[in-house]
């Protein structure tokens, strides 16, 4: 090391027969301190798992992250909203279904409504929802309360990585602003990055640590602190070279799914109007061993990422100017399956003689997807309210919701249990979550009529008039009112 001659002056201060007092101690100390290296100390600090990490928004994404780099052996500390998730986490116990109370205990989290702690954080992600506004916009608020929350307690030497799914230029126009406005440049002071969830609610496996992993930098110094950040947590790390390319790579991953979703929804009603059954053309066309993926059709799309996506890319693409024709259509055609639905519905119920308004209905399942409680975006919530516009007397059955509150022209309600009774007085059980663990075949033994929009019953008819033929029936003799198919397909 060369020193220079402000630090030899210093140096010498503190030879023999000089005053060694501790203030020319620290002076020398300072005066040889090489120029320091943020991004080089905290690499090495989450390399040793010595890092603190902060995890805002401690839902479907961020609890299972925070569990996991707690599981790895780094402190943990989680910010959320809501004050009851922020205490059940912090004594123990899981406000996620799929995540166990042991689970939850044994990690040891910290969890806080307030963001004060996260000034004692190194890293701090961002994992809060990114809905749409109620004109199909994207709507960041929870993203920019977020960073306005955090900005009193920014320091020298963070990052700040944000999960949420969101249109290409989120980071640049929302973090990297806040860490200019604490005074921290990116790349040197403070470390800015973006990472998008891959999660897969439901799973229970989980996907953190298994599903390979984006990330990118602001810097190339903010992608060097986000590979550390997430190298020990992620299955793989997947660098991308720009904010704006992961944050489309994300969006596209979504809405590629959306779109054939979209297709194979059109396809149903396609081939109910030429009377075929669509899971039999699913069936037979995956059996091409290439240049095919089979995706299968349902009551419209729910959650918060496939129904979202495609009008977060819209909105952008209108921006820029360019037309994004086919994501827009996909994303409509998703939305028009609650209403065709219904119109099956109203079908079955008429040509057996019984009018759609006024009627008693039962869905089953109310969350968007098997295995999980979340009823983001669930089709089963316009459903319910495209019921109450008819003046259906609807009922549901979730095992996973006990009870929906009243929002958005929906009435509230609370899960019925499948009792025989129940069920026999219902006009028609409508099908729109198969939820794990409902016995399907007692379903069908006690249910007048049965609408099926997942393709549970393989035998769904497909004609919503269509009557079993008389040798079937075994009721002799013939009676004057036909006997219909049981169970129609939606």
């Amino acid at each position: 090391m060369t020193l220079s001659s402000d630090s030899a002056a210093t140096l010498q201060g503190l030879m023999p027969g000089r005053s060694d007092s501790l203030d020319l101690l620290r002076q020398a100390a300072e005066a040889m301190r090489l120029p320091d290296d943020p991004a080089a100390e905290l690499v090495t600090r989450l390399e040793a798992r010595t890092a603190r990490i902060g995890v805002v928004g401690l839902g479907y994404v961020g609890l299972p992250l925070a569990l996991r780099f707690a599981e790895l052996g780094f402190p943990v500390t989680g910010f959320d909203t809501d004050p009851a998730k922020a205490e059940a986490i912090a004594a123990g116990r899981s406000p996620l279904h799929g995540i166990t109370d042991a689970r939850v205990a044994a990690a040891g989290l910290l969890a806080y409504t307030d963001m004060a702690a996260a000034r004692g954080c190194d890293a701090l992600i961002i994992c809060v929802p990114t809905p749409l506004g109620p004109h199909k916009e994207p709507e960041l608020g929870a993203v920019r309360a977020a960073l306005s929350a955090l900005a009193p307690h920014l320091r020298h030497g963070q990052a700040i990585a944000l999960e949420s799914t969101t249109y290409p230029g989120t980071t640049e126009e929302f973090v990297l602003p806040a860490l200019a406005t604490a005074g921290l440049t990116v790349g040197k002071d403070a470390f800015a990055i973006y990472s998008p969830e891959r999660e897969d609610p439901g799973n229970p496996k989980g996907t953190v640590g298994r599903v390979p992993k984006l990330v990118a930098g602001a810097t190339p110094a903010c992608l060097a602190v986000g590979k550390a950040l997430y190298g020990a947590a992620a299955g793989a790390l997947v660098p991308v070279s720009s904010l704006r390319a992961a944050e489309l790579v994300k969006l596209y991953e979504n809405v590629f799914r959306a779109v054939n979703i979209g297709l194979v929804n059109e396809l149903k009603r396609i081939s109910h109007a030429l009377g075929l059954d669509v899971q039999e053309v699913i069936d037979a066309a995956a059996t091409k061993p290439f240049g095919f993926m089979p995706f299968r059709p349902g009551p419209g799309l729910g959650g918060h990422c496939i129904p979202v996506d495609p009008y977060y890319l819209a909105w952008k693409a209108r921006e820029l100017g360019v037309p994004s024709d086919f994501v827009e259509l996909a994303g409509r055609v998703n939305d028009a399956m609650p209403a065709y639905v219904l119109s099956r519905l109203r079908d079955a119920l008429d040509a057996r003689g019984t009018p759609l308004r006024g009627a008693r209905v039962l869905l089953i399942g109310l969350a968007y997807k098997p295995g999980v409680a979340d009823t983001r975006e669930s089709p089963a919530l316009e459903i319910l309210r495209l019921l109450a516009g008819r003046s259906v007397q609807a009922a549901y059955h979730d095992p996973l919701v006990p009870r929906l509150a009243a929002a958005h022209g929906a009435p509230g309600l609370e899960s019925q249990p499948l009792d025989p009774a129940f069920v026999a007085a219902q006009d028609a059980v409508l099908i729109v979550t198969p939820q794990p663990g409902i016995d399907f075949t007692a379903l069908r033994h006690h249910a007048r009529l049965i609408v099926d929009t997942r393709g549970v019953y393989p035998d769904a008819a497909v004609e919503t008039g269509l009557a079993l033929p008389f040798e079937t029936r075994g009721d002799f003799p013939r009676p004057a009112e036909p006997a219909y198919h049981p169970v129609i397909q939606a």
